[in-house]
């Protein structure tokens, strides 16, 4: 709309404002200039969540069933196991979700306005719609603001749109069609003036605003359950059923056909279903976690959600924002171009280090007088400086694309004398150049630098290296088709000799002599090791996807450079904007590139992957990007120059902004899951062969094999030792080369359910057959007991070896690697002595001290299983093969 439109429909005008009254009024219609507070989850409540498992309830009701019956030392263990587990999972959940307060202390706390006629400043969440705010260098911007005044105004607006340099800002009407990124007559809420002066009316405040839009977003979100969460929770429903099934048919069985009282029944079957939970596996898999979670720090990753670090294994697309993330975000001059040559320039960033190159030869600067003065002209006539941080980085104060030529001045080797500046027309949107007058010997010297399009209009000559020339526009605009066709951005420079009496400058001087000199194409570079990341991803099998809110031919030209895309496809945020949901399915699977996008794009592209039940990572930044980070099955924000918002919404955070860090993490993501499922082929045959053992045991009238209290130091003594060992098994070899596995993919296919059964029937029915024959040569019932726990326990010992891969052979690759198998297998031998001499564990658990020759058993046993078991794995390996 005009401007004068705009303040008659909020009823305002440019000169008084609101008055005090309207102003209140309109607050209390509207709200105050606030974002709503999310309502948080009491510790309590989150403490308790974490008994919410099918698996705990049946626990819970088996420790109900021994109070009854008054067992009450079982009762006891069975009700420490449960808040244990409870206490692991609670204290490794990491810090709460946090995001919408972080985009709270973003927002602007005061504000400068005119209201009846006086300017006065206010807090910012004061401000009404149709309030009048004047803007400042330095500012942030308090509320979405039509611009009514634009003095050279520029807005870094990258947090929210993407675009990597400051927003040039003016008050023209624009088509209602115009994106985000290019509403150049508009200041959002959260954004930063970087210069000029500039005043405009509020028209959103609060929830209306961009920003709150995004706060709308990220409130309306549900938290996505992990892959490893889902199975889990289908595993154990599946278990509980399973569970539940059998112990009521065991239990009738029991009742009709065996001689035994309903007590030792009830007893029995509640050891059979403590026997079948595998209590101890949430307890493992957190500390598995938490052990990945480390490992990842160490590799610059910091992971804020447990389960996220399974989810990286199984990431298959990683949708990445542009700037900051997959570039440095430092523009860089790339190219020069004069009337007779192009140069190349080498080095990346602000850092001052790199050369200038023609045809791949280092540059003579004394063979290129044209080549210098266009340089020295870019250097002059600019108002950036150049740093260095405490941290040995270098960085730009004032504008990234000055901050880019004043870096190239500084690479070449030329005389870096300071010449004197006598007078200055400042860049202005409407005339789009910079101009600076110079002493330059006997004569002064106007630079120009700017839009090359306005300098063409300007040019009567250009610069060449046998004086000069007839300007030849048709050649300079080839030119800048062919840097803008590499993504780069282009500026002009030209000059015009004055008398040395002239000392003052204006626009009335630059209107005849002007000579041009060349042009400079800037880009913001890739990350070097950005690219040999995403080679590591696509041999993983895992597709990078570029989404920015830069242009698109920007973004295609660095796509192509960094390996995503063909530099072709792309597609841009406002054909987006009118795809169906399903159309958008399938576009978004078929393209690697998607430009000029909004937050709710960058959304939409993340639920149009997982639609297709594709595990989606997306990086960025930006608050623009925090919907997207916080919808996606892993969000990853930048460390270092990531807004807090944008940390807060992902669950991992680089500490190195460094894209490489991904394919390190989703490398450990794997070795963590591979480790998980070796865990688990693990933990399960022990509850297996206690189920057997207790099943066969009813079924025959036999001696119950195992009490309640047994069974639970069984399961809590392998799962929270012995187990613990494979949480530092190494990566397999070839992992970073096989596919992403499937988000469907079951916990336990076909072959872990055979082995697992396998495994099982071999441990319960030799124990079984151990203590028949203990039984048999008159061995009391206590001894037996003890005994029997020593050889599943021992044995699973030996299987460890075993799990510690699933088809490979236990003595190959580096059998020395895994130094804890080694402490555990100690640690374990320690328990189980101290279970069986101990007086007082011989009176919590019921076992006797064994004579040395009965330790004979349980070793040779489970040494005949770690066999058993190798013959089997090399059968499948034999099996593997002939399938290939």
């Amino acid at each position: 709309m005009e401007i004068g439109r705009v303040l008659g429909l909020l009823g305002t005008n440019v000169i008084k404002g609101l008055t005090e009254t309207e102003a209140g009024a309109r607050l209390h219609e509207f709200g105050e200039n606030i974002l709503p507070e999310k309502k948080k989850e009491s510790k309590l409540i989150r403490f308790f969540r974490h008994f919410n498992d099918v698996l705990i309830y049946i626990l819970l009701v088996a420790a109900v069933v021994t109070v009854l019956l008054g067992h009450w030392a079982d009762t006891v263990v069975i009700v420490v196991v449960a808040v244990i587990n409870a206490c692991i999972g609670y204290f490794q959940e990491g810090k709460a979700e946090k995001a919408l307060e972080d985009i709270k202390k973003m927002l602007s706390h005061t504000a400068q306005v005119i209201r009846e006629g006086k300017r006065i400043e206010i807090g910012a969440s004061h401000l009404a719609v149709g309030d009048l705010v004047m803007l400042h260098p330095g500012d942030k911007v308090p509320a979405d603001l039509r611009l009514i005044k634009a003095d050279n105004l520029r807005i870094e607006e990258s947090a929210l749109t993407g675009e990597s340099l400051p927003s040039q800002k003016r008050t023209s009407v624009l088509s209602i069609e115009t994106p985000l990124g290019d509403r150049s007559n508009m200041a959002f809420s959260t954004t930063t003036v970087s210069a000029g002066t500039g005043m405009g009316v509020v028209v959103a405040t609060g929830q209306q605003t961009e920003i709150g839009k995004i706060n709308r977003l990220m409130s309306e979100l549900q938290p996505i359950t992990t892959p490893l969460l889902r199975q889990t929770a289908r595993f154990g429903k599946s278990v509980s059923l399973v569970i539940i099934i059998i112990a009521v048919l065991v239990f009738v069985f029991g009742y009709f056909f065996r001689d035994y009282s309903v007590g030792e029944l009830l007893m029995s079957v509640i050891g059979l279903t403590v026997a079948a939970i595998p209590e101890g596996l949430p307890a493992i898999l957190s500390i598995i976690l938490a052990i990945g979670v480390q490992n990842m720090a160490k590799r610059k990753a910091i992971i804020r959600t447990l389960p996220s670090v399974e989810t990286l294994g199984s990431v298959a697309v990683i949708c990445s924002d542009k700037t900051g993330t997959l570039t440095k975000n430092e523009m860089t001059v790339k190219t020069l171009v004069t009337s007779d040559a192009r140069f190349e320039v080498t080095g990346t960033g602000y850092s001052p280090y790199g050369e200038v190159l023609r045809d791949e030869a280092i540059v003579d600067f004394t063979a290129e007088p044209v080549l210098e003065t266009l340089i020295g002209c870019f250097y002059i006539c600019n108002e950036a400086s150049l740093g260095k941080n405490d941290e040995d980085n270098w960085y730009v104060k004032g504008d990234p694309t000055e901050g880019a030529l004043i870096t190239l001045y500084e690479k070449v080797p030329v005389d870096h004398h300071e010449t004197e500046r006598l007078a200055t027309v400042p860049f202005d949107s409407e005339y789009k150049y910079m101009a600076t007058l110079a002493e330059a010997g006997n004569k002064n010297v106007v630079y120009i630098k700017g839009a090359p399009d306005r300098l063409f209009d300007m040019a009567e000559q250009e610069k060449g290296a046998y004086g000069t020339q007839t300007f030849d526009r048709s050649y300079w605009e080839e030119r800048i088709v062919e840097l803008a066709g590499q993504g780069q951005r282009v500026i002009g420079a030209a000059y015009k000799f004055v008398d040395k009496e002239k000392t003052d400058l204006s626009h009335d001087d630059l209107h005849h002599g002007i000579v041009f000199l060349g042009l400079a194409g800037i880009i913001d570079p890739p990350r070097e090791e950005a690219i040999e990341a995403i080679k590591q991803c696509a041999e993983a099998g895992i597709r990078v996807k570029m989404i920015t809110g830069d242009h698109i031919e920007t973004a295609k030209s660095i796509g192509l450079e960094m390996g995503i895309g063909d530099g072709v496809k792309a597609l841009e945020g406002k054909i987006i904007e009118v795809m169906s949901d399903e159309e958008l399915e399938s576009v978004a699977v078929e393209y690697d590139i998607f430009a000029r996008t909004s937050p709710e794009h960058k959304l939409r592209l993340v639920k149009a992957l997982q639609a297709r039940n594709i595990i989606c990572a997306m990086t960025g930044d930006g608050v623009n990007d925090a919907p997207a980070l916080k919808k996606a099955d892993v969000g990853i924000a930048m460390g270092i120059k990531g807004t807090e918002v944008a940390k807060d919404a992902a669950e991992m955070v680089l500490a190195d902004d460094n894209f490489s860090t991904i394919a390190a993490a989703v490398e450990e993501g794997r070795r963590v899951y591979d480790n998980l499922k070796k865990t688990i082929l693990f933990i399960l045959p022990t509850n297996g062969a206690e189920s057997f053992l207790i099943i066969a045991s009813i079924l025959f009238g036999t001696l119950m094999p195992l009490t309640p209290i047994q069974i639970l130091w069984v399961n809590m003594v392998t799962s929270v030792t012995i187990s613990l060992a494979l949480a530092f098994e190494k990566l397999e070899p070839d992992t970073m080369k096989r596919p992403p596995r499937a988000s469907r993919t079951p916990l336990l296919d076909g072959y872990f359910i055979w082995r697992i059964l396998f495994v099982s029937i071999l441990i319960g029915g030799g124990t079984l057959l151990l203590n028949l024959y203990l039984l048999n040569s008159g061995v009391d019932e206590m001894t037996v007991r003890t005994v029997t726990i020593q050889t599943i326990v021992i044995t699973q010992m030996f299987h460890l070896y075993n799990s510690r891969s699933i088809r490979r052979s236990a003595f190959c690759g580096d059998f020395w690697g895994n130094k804890a198998v080694f402490v555990v297998s100690a640690l374990l031998i320690l328990l189980q002595l101290s279970i069986t001499y101990l007086p007082f564990m011989n009176q919590v658990f019921g076992t006797v001290a064994l004579p040395v020759s009965y330790w004979l058993y349980p070793f040779i046993f489970g040494f005949l299983i770690f066999v058993v078991v190798e013959i089997e794995k090399w059968v499948m390996r034999l099996l593997d093969s002939k399938r290939i």
